[in-house]
């Protein structure tokens, strides 16, 4: 499995080993032992989560204030753009995201630890994402930044106004919003 870090480290794209040939493909999508040691941390998952949506719609920023959740996602049908945001006023990316496509071809998987907040955006006609958490679901303690907050800046490659929930279009700008230590 290969691993990049990207513009800001402490989120991690993931590249399994693919072996085609003419009968399709077969990768190892997760590994404990070779991910920890990438990551040089243990990390334990306890909620694999699975997600269907349709073109142009759009799911986040979400992240828990409390119940933190680090996440391994991917996509295996489709094509999404995935964001990570960093929101930990400590650190010295504060404010500043990372954007990744994921998609069934590809097979690039994003680690987004703890401290950040996740949206993504569907490219293709539909797709199905899955994600791995290290907490539970928490909806007490689960909050929001917009989507199209201009203190962030999200370059999303949208060509229309992406469809969001209502409570996404109720998301906080990062200035107001909860953010970590």
């Amino acid at each position: 499995m290969k691993a990049t870090r990207l513009a800001i480290p402490d989120v991690m794209l993931f590249q399994p080993k693919v072996f085609g040939d003419d009968r399709g493909f077969f990768f190892e999508s997760f590994n404990q032992k070779q991910f920890e040691v990438i990551l040089g941390r243990k990390v334990v998952f306890v909620q694999d989560n699975h997600s269907y949506s349709t073109n142009s719609i759009l799911r986040g920023l979400h992240y828990q204030i409390q119940q933190t959740q680090a996440k391994l996602v991917r996509v295996v049908q489709g094509e999404v753009f995935d964001v990570a945001v960093d929101i930990r006023k400590s650190s010295p990316t504060f404010g500043q995201w990372v954007g990744e496509i994921l998609s069934a071809n590809n097979q690039k998987q994003l680690w987004i630890p703890e401290g950040f907040a996740h949206g993504f955006l569907v490219l293709s006609d539909t797709a199905e994402f899955l994600y791995k958490a290290t907490d539970y679901y928490a909806p007490i303690h689960e909050r929001c930044i917009a989507w199209n907050d201009e203190t962030i800046g999200i370059q999303w490659p949208v060509q229309s106004v992406p469809i969001v929930s209502e409570k996404d279009r109720q998301g906080q700008s990062l200035i107001t919003a909860d953010c970590f230590a």
